[in-house]
């Protein structure tokens, strides 16, 4: 009987097979959307800090509750942003980047993110596997959202 693979099992075993470079996530650095929505839950577990790298106008409209902003990660304004939420956090402090502007295999701004925050020596540092956008990957699913200005 022929075993059907999934897009998500292929994405993984291709970005597994990538050589390492700069910003490029490997399987174990990838955190699913079910994963975090349950530990954003959980009212005891320790949480994640969560980033958006996306662009502003995203981050006003819909965002992941808790999410701190720290501009595109693609732009060297965005870098930055991102440096300067991360200042004085400790270097093994848990961090979830997010973008959900669209597929991230294509997203400009989770790999240059993702390699300021390791170059920085934060060891702890996950992408959350947006394999569409966010609309799809999160919010259609249910999962938490906040709307509107930031309080």
């Amino acid at each position: 009987m022929p075993r059907t693979v999934s897009l998500l099992t292929l994405l993984v075993l291709t970005v597994a097979s990538l050589p390492a470079q700069s910003g490029q996530w490997n399987p174990g650095d990838l955190v699913q959307p079910k994963q975090l929505a349950d530990r954003l839950k959980d009212a005891k577990g320790n949480k994640p800090l969560l980033i958006e790298v996306s662009f502003p106008i995203l981050f006003r409209n819909r965002r992941i509750p808790g999410a701190v902003f720290a501009g595109p990660g693609a732009k060297p304004e965005g870098i930055e942003q991102l440096k300067k939420a991360a200042a004085g956090l400790a270097k093994d402090r848990e961090i979830v980047l997010y973008c959900g502007c669209c597929p991230m295999v294509q997203c400009p701004n989770v790999r240059p993110a993702l390699s300021a925050l390791r170059a920085l020596g934060f060891q702890r540092v996950k992408v959350l596997f947006i394999e569409s956008n966010l609309a799809k990957d999160w919010i259609d699913q249910g999962y938490p959202i906040a709307r509107g200005p930031v309080q």
